[in-house]
Formats: structure tokens, sequence, C-alpha cells
């Protein structure tokens, strides 16, 4: 891991398009700035993680909801 010491208006440029600004510095917190392309996603690690997780407990299937499922399915004759 890189790590940096920027003051408020110092950017840091990654790769050749994304580049990070430090836009305010107050106590504990830090706020940046972030222009990357439209193409390339920028999530806060939290966020993902929560993504993630739900679709994680989506994923599961009990079995009377797949029971509940298979009685949705049409007759093999139909």
């Amino acid at each position: 891991m890189l790590v940096l010491s920027r003051r408020v208006g110092e950017r840091i440029v990654i790769g050749e398009d994304i580049v990070l600004t430090v836009v305010e510095v107050r106590n504990d917190t830090v706020r940046l700035g972030i222009a990357a392309p439209r193409h390339i996603s920028v999530n806060r690690a939290e966020v993902l993680l929560a993504v993630e997780e739900a679709n994680r407990a989506a994923a599961q299937v009990g079995d009377d909801q797949l029971e509940a499922l298979r009685k949705l399915r049409p007759p093999k004759d139909a």
C-alpha cells in the first residue's frame, strides 16, 4: 500500500484518467473528490460489502421457498 500525505487542494493521479483531490480535512475526517470515467465504478467499501452480503442472503433459498417455486412450473405435458 502506498501512503501519501496531501494538503487540501492537492491531487493524486491514478493511471491516466483517475484523479483524487483532497477537498477538506476536518478533525478526523478527510473529504475526497474523485474524478473517473463513467465506466469505472467508484464505491465506498462498506457499501460494496453490504451489497455483497445482501446478494448472498437473497441467493439462499429455503426448502419451503423452493417448493413454492416448483409449484409455479407448468406441467411437463404442457
